[in-house]
């Protein structure tokens, strides 16, 4: 089903717990469409963000807007339009995940015919049908995961939260998380997603806003390649590497020695790819060239710098 977003806009949010300031001030953008992901270190107020968000803490100051809802005055309204997945949740262990499923679509109020539709939907999606009459309590970590994912999705959300979605997930099932929620972005709804994993939210994320100490201070726009615009380190090595290190430093590109490599700071895969063929050009006999830190990362850990 087609989603109607109008996405997340967060401006100024502001929240306290007594004398300790979790977010001091946050502003993004989620828009409708795109995967944007949140990133920062532990204690940077991403969950708490992500809290208020689904409504179940309200700023001290600055607005927020749900499909141009206020969570705090209506939340109500709000939770209907979100899929919330938070990073530690609990089970109905007694229940099996059809059943699970089901008390959810019941919660939403979804017709007898229909829940049990979009429940069979949902486990083919996620692939959990042949778990469907498993109880809860003797899923792996990974599945109940896929459950936790499986819940946030079964109401048709227009908007999805989802904070740390890949946690436990095996090789595979990451892969398979990737081409969901790029799916789920095609479809028109807005998803935000918290993790750790940088790699994975470089190659499925449109944007990522990085926060820090209570504070957003930057956002990155990825490309469609999965790269940032941003300033990235590639690995060289070759045959002869005192050559290479001079011709680098004839034409003033940066680098610094990593063992019997060389690592170069370039701007994005067509600048990489340039220097590359630079290279080549100039018969300096590369024997590897691969990027040995994501644009992302890069940009993490240079918005980041000044952490203790």
């Amino acid at each position: 089903m087609e989603s109607s977003s109008r996405g997340i806009e967060v401006r100024g949010v502001r929240r306290a717990f007594g004398s300790v300031l979790a977010v001091e001030d946050i502003s993004l953008t989620a828009r409708p469409g795109e995967i944007t992901a949140l990133v920062g270190p532990n204690g940077a107020g991403k969950t708490t963000l992500l809290l208020m968000l689904a409504t179940l803490l309200a700023p001290d100051q600055g607005e927020i807007r749900i499909d141009g809802v206020d969570p705090v005055t209506r939340p109500r309204e709000v939770r209907a339009h979100i899929g919330w997945m938070p990073d530690g949740f609990g089970t109905w262990d007694a229940l099996t995940v059809r059943e699970v499923l089901l008390t959810i679509c019941a919660a939403y109020d979804m017709r007898t015919e229909r829940a049990r539709t979009r429940t069979d939907e949902v486990l083919a999606l996620l692939h959990l049908g042949e778990l469907a009459d498993r109880r809860a309590r003797v899923l792996s970590r990974g599945q109940k995961q896929r459950l936790g994912l499986a819940r946030a999705l079964v109401h048709e959300p227009s908007v999805l939260l989802l904070d740390e979605p890949a946690s436990g997930l095996d090789p595979r099932s990451r892969i398979e998380l990737r081409d969901v929620l790029r799916g789920l972005a095609a479809e028109g709804r807005t998803v935000l997603v918290s993790s750790h994993i940088l790699t994975e939210l470089q190659e499925v994320a449109d944007r990522a806003v990085i926060v820090s100490r209570g504070r957003s201070i930057d956002v990155q726009t990825l490309e469609p390649d999965g790269s940032a615009a941003t300033v990235a380190r590639w690995r060289v090595s070759s045959l002869d590497t005192e050559r290479l290190r001079g011709w680098l430093d004839d034409r003033r590109v940066s680098w610094r020695p990593d063992l019997t490599a060389t690592e170069v700071d370039v701007v994005g895969e067509e600048a990489a790819a340039a220097l590359l063929a630079e290279l080549v050009r100039d018969d300096i006999r590369i024997t590897s060239y691969a990027p040995s830190q994501g644009a992302l990362e890069a940009a993490y850990l240079a918005a980041t710098e000044d952490r203790q």
